[in-house]
């Protein structure tokens, strides 16, 4: 799964990168968390443009957009099949930017361990996409309106398995407006990217609190979480 994850590039940068010609503000963000609204790339027929939505999708349907919590990610094995993201992967689909993602490893049996987190991202730290789906859900009363999205992820490369049995779906540059296209099958982009693409790197338990919003939680370690250490995840 993926359940946190960043994005401190520039919208310069973004804008270069994803082709969009927007230029809004938008601060660095190092613990982006479920609920919490980040940007997110979408086609529209004027072409591709940068948004603000909800991370955890919310199914027009819903009557309670906390379920939303439930529904960060959407599985690549399933999206195209269930009734909650079927409309959105087929009409729907979106960039996500980032610049790296959080992942926690078990390293204690005991269900209440603390688990390592893991900064995982690109050599260089550079800018990236991951697939996603996104969906505007409205109240009934009208009252309250907003965009939403899911990560869409798939099983783990061999450089992500030891950490974490799941992975975000990451696109490569070239295949961005694919995922986009509703009229282009985005089944052949469901899947694990090259081991080599991502690097993983320790950090410290500063990641684990979604109010710990600043490069600190950036700051390596050297040795994993012990039960004695910190706060139990």
């Amino acid at each position: 799964m993926c359940g946190r994850f960043m994005l401190k590039s520039s919208i310069d940068e973004i804008a270069s990168l994803f082709g969009i010609d927007q230029r809004p503000n938008l601060r660095p963000r190092y613990n982006i968390a479920p609920t919490q609204e980040t940007a997110i790339i979408r086609r529209t027929p004027e072409g591709k443009a940068l948004s603000m939505a909800r991370f955890g999708f919310v199914p027009s349907w819903a009557d309670d957009p906390k379920i939303a919590y439930k529904m960060i990610n959407a599985r690549g094995e399933t999206v195209s099949r269930l009734p909650s993201f079927r409309d959105a992967y087929q009409k729907r689909r979106c960039l996500i930017p980032t610049d790296g993602f959080f992942e926690w490893q078990t390293v204690d049996s005991h269900p209440k361990a603390p688990k390592q987190p893991f900064w995982i991202r690109k050599p260089g730290e550079t800018l990236f996409a991951f697939a996603g789906i996104h969906e505007r859900w409205q109240s009934k009363d009208a009252s309250r309106t907003f965009e939403s999205f899911a990560i869409v992820t798939t099983r783990a490369n061999r450089t992500l398995a030891p950490i974490h049995h799941r992975m975000p779906v990451v696109l490569p540059p070239e295949a961005c407006h694919l995922w986009l296209d509703p009229e282009r099958d985005p089944a052949p982009l469901i899947k694990p990217c090259p081991d080599d693409w991502l690097e993983p790197a320790m950090i410290g338990e500063r990641i684990n609190k979604p109010a710990n919003d600043d490069a600190g939680v950036l700051e390596r370690v050297d040795a994993p979480v012990t039960p004695a250490q910190g706060s139990l995840f």
